[in-house]
């Protein structure tokens, strides 16, 4: 059982639809089916969306591998709201058009998990 990457899994794609739904309503408003159409919202919007999807799988694999492995419970929470809250700074700096700091600020915190939650896995399995 791993119940904390079972609830950060659930709040993830969530969020992904929360991303998601800003996109499909940009294209339909700008009548763009395919790619961003040189419309910068969209582009924003898609590149939130994407960079969402590019860290949150591994992110989930590493979190939840540390959990079944027998990682400390504090590092699991640590990993995971540093997840939630570095993607949603992140996305909140792309789709506010937010100069670089809430998006450096997501990012670091994004690598955070990923690294902290390897470190609590490696160390289980090395340990």
């Amino acid at each position: 059982m791993a119940p904390i990457t079972s609830v950060l899994a659930a709040a993830s794609a969530l969020a992904l639809v929360g991303l998601s739904i800003p996109v499909s309503m940009r294209r339909f408003s700008a009548k763009v089916l395919l790619g961003d159409g040189r419309d910068q919202v969209l582009l924003a919007r898609i590149r939130a969306q994407a960079n969402f999807v590019e860290y949150v799988p591994a992110a989930l694999i590493v979190i939840g591998l540390a959990e079944v492995n027998g990682a400390r419970a504090w590092v699991v929470w640590t990993c995971a709201v540093s997840l939630v809250v570095g993607r949603a700074i992140h996305a909140f700096g792309m789709l506010t058009g937010a100069q670089s700091k809430p998006r450096a600020a997501g990012m670091t915190l994004t690598w955070l998990a990923l690294v902290l939650g390897a470190g609590g896995l490696a160390g289980q399995l090395l340990g």
